[in-house]
């Protein structure tokens, strides 16, 4: 899941942005509204944690923009007006959840993997193929029904595949969705993530290279 952090106040930021990579988010942030309509109108983002008072664009009108023109991203507002008429007013404006500080970390995750699933593909938290199974909310691999140890980009590439339904995903895409702004977009690291996935899947082989396009999960034609 990759999400964008936009907070003016730059410890919670940092504290954000740590909290969510150690629960294998990826994780982009800015500090004020316009910077965060740059990186919408550029990026894919699954989710955006979005406080309303920002310097430069105002959180209502960066919302407003999310809905209008990236209508299935997920916004939380996660702000210190949490009067019940402030929490009406932003789920009004398109919001999906609305979350006042202070706040629980474990509740900020829950919700945003909440959100996730009921996106506008209805993501299923367990996925599965032939004899693979992939608890997304536990963070749990299996192969016939033994565990596998991935790392969290493998995890993130493996979900993506799976939820792909054998559809081909592009080396861009992958990197899109499971790495951050900060990854080179020449680098091998796509390539090496499936190398190293293959060889924890084990035989036979699920994940495919389809030479030009990108990668899929199925049975080998």
């Amino acid at each position: 899941m990759r999400v964008l952090v936009v907070e003016d106040e730059k410890p919670m930021a940092r504290v954000l942005e740590i909290g969510l990579r150690r629960e294998d988010f990826s994780v982009d942030v800015v500090h004020d509204g316009s910077d965060a309509l740059d990186r919408i109108d550029v990026h894919e983002y699954d989710a955006v944690v979005l406080d309303r008072d920002l310097p430069g664009v105002h959180g209502d009108d960066v919302c407003r923009h999310i809905v209008t023109t990236r209508p299935e991203c997920r916004v939380l507002m996660l702000t210190a007006a949490g009067r019940l008429d402030d929490k009406v007013e932003g789920l009004g404006l398109g919001a999906d959840d609305y979350l006042a500080k202070p706040f629980d970390f474990p509740e900020l995750v829950a919700r945003l993997r909440a959100l996730y699933r009921r996106g506008p593909e209805l993501h299923a938290p367990v996925l599965s193929f032939e004899d693979l199974d992939l608890d997304t909310h536990r963070r749990i691999a299996t192969r016939a029904g033994q565990p596998l140890r991935l790392t969290p980009k493998e995890f993130a590439v493996l979900e993506l595949l799976m939820r792909a339904r054998g559809g081909v995903l592009s080396t861009e895409h992958l990197l899109e969705k499971a790495w951050d702004i900060h990854a080179d977009p020449f680098t091998n690291a796509v390539r090496l993530t499936v190398h190293t996935l293959r060889r924890k899947l084990g035989p036979p082989p699920l994940v495919h290279t389809l030479l030009g396009a990108g990668y899929y999960l199925g049975r080998r034609p």
